[in-house]
């Protein structure tokens, strides 16, 4: 059998106008190697540089995916908080409804077109899978795959960053990141790598991840979106 190319999927998250210089630099970085960027947006984040910057980035062709509403709002329904970044882990589909209405319309109000969602902590509950579906979205990327929501279609692949493995020191986890970018890459299909914008703060993650980008191109994976999923299998 011969070799699959592989595809590589590499996500920005966390933004804010502290990082936006970083995270135009990653952008750049990227394209040097043509590889696209998929960036998590929060849709709650105020008309400024940072969704003004999303909005560039999207129209030169990078990816937008929802990130959430507000990641500090404890769900109503539960007396224990589920964490900051997990807004949509554990939320039944009438809560999920009534944060993706307000999405929808914060992503109105400041003009950012999104192509499909990945929740925080690419945790999303069944009652977020079903209220994604009834309004619209066609993709969720969750922490072990990227979900067609229109046909049922589930692609294999867990998303690698630094802060699963956050027990580690930075130097292993540098390491284990560019070995699982280069085995996932030989296996062919999706190369999923995730980075939160402050973790660009840090030279030793920044350069792991590059690092990782690189050793995935030269075992044949060619840079895509999330967006590019869908519209391939719609095509």
């Amino acid at each position: 059998m011969g070799h699959v190319d592989a595809r590589l999927l590499v996500s920005l998250s966390g933004a804010t106008p502290r990082t936006l210089h970083r995270c135009a630099d990653l952008a750049a970085e990227l394209e040097r190697r043509r590889v696209p960027l998929s960036i998590l947006h929060v849709a709650r984040t105020e008309d400024g540089p940072v969704t003004a910057w999303v909005r560039t980035r999207a129209a030169a062709g990078d990816s937008v995916l929802l990130h959430g509403y507000d990641h500090r709002i404890t769900p109503t329904h539960r007396t224990v908080h589920l964490g900051r970044r997990a807004e949509f882990a554990d939320l039944p589909a009438h809560e999920a409804r009534l944060r993706l209405i307000a999405a929808k319309a914060a992503l109105d109000t400041t003009g950012v077109t999104v192509e499909g969602f990945a929740p925080p902590r690419w945790l999303a509950s069944p009652g977020t899978l079903q209220a994604l579906r009834e309004h619209g979205f066609t993709l969720c990327a969750d922490a072990g795959s990227v979900r067609d929501l229109v046909t049922g279609d589930v692609l294999r692949a867990r998303v690698q960053e630094f802060t699963s493995q956050s027990q580690r020191t930075e130097t292993v986890r540098c390491f284990a990141l560019v070995l699982a970018s280069a085995r996932a890459a030989r296996r062919g299909g999706l190369v999923r790598l995730g980075i939160d914008a402050a973790d660009l703060t840090r030279p030793g993650l920044r350069q792991a991840l590059l690092d990782a980008v690189d050793v995935a191109i030269e075992n044949r994976a060619f840079g895509r979106t999330y967006g590019s999923l869908r519209s391939a299998a719609a095509a």
